[in-house]
């Protein structure tokens, strides 16, 4: 079953590996964006608060697209994925803090009725600040020290 998976993971990466890594980035996004849309919705029908139901979705997004980026956007860092989990939380905590604020000020005032649409246009927003940090911070390839002769 595992070695299915990675297969299928692989050839997932090959027919995406032609691509520009900025449009892997977008497609990844967009499914994180679909994730986060999808679990908000479905909590939110369910009566909680969107403040609240947002953080849960955006907690399970955010895991969905680091595992994504991971594996099809960035080249291995050649980092441990618990340092490359730190440094991609810490991208995503800035980058999601400013997306989280256009949210919660949209889903409380002018789109209250559609709070779904503050999600995109929250997640619109910083996928240039997301798509940075993370290629220059997350997955920027470890520095080897030279040995000297």
């Amino acid at each position: 079953m595992e070695r299915k998976r990675q297969a299928d993971g692989d050839a997932v990466r090959a027919l995406l590996a032609p691509l520009p890594r900025p449009v892997r980035f977008v497609i990844v996004g967009s499914c994180g964006l679909l994730t986060d849309l999808g679990f908000f919705t479905l909590l939110f029908a369910c009566g909680m608060h969107p403040l609240i139901a947002r953080v849960f979705s955006l907690a399970l997004a955010t895991l969905m697209t680091w595992r994504l980026n991971r594996h099809l956007t960035f080249t291995h860092s050649g980092r441990h994925q618990a340092d490359e989990a730190i440094r991609y939380v810490a991208v995503t905590a800035i980058a999601q803090g400013i997306g989280y604020a256009i949210f919660a000020v949209l889903a409380l005032t002018s789109l209250s009725r559609i709070p779904q649409l503050a999600i995109v246009i929250g997640a619109a927003a910083v996928t240039a600040i997301s798509y940075n940090g993370h290629r220059l911070m997350a997955f920027m390839p470890r520095k080897t020290r030279a040995t000297k002769i």
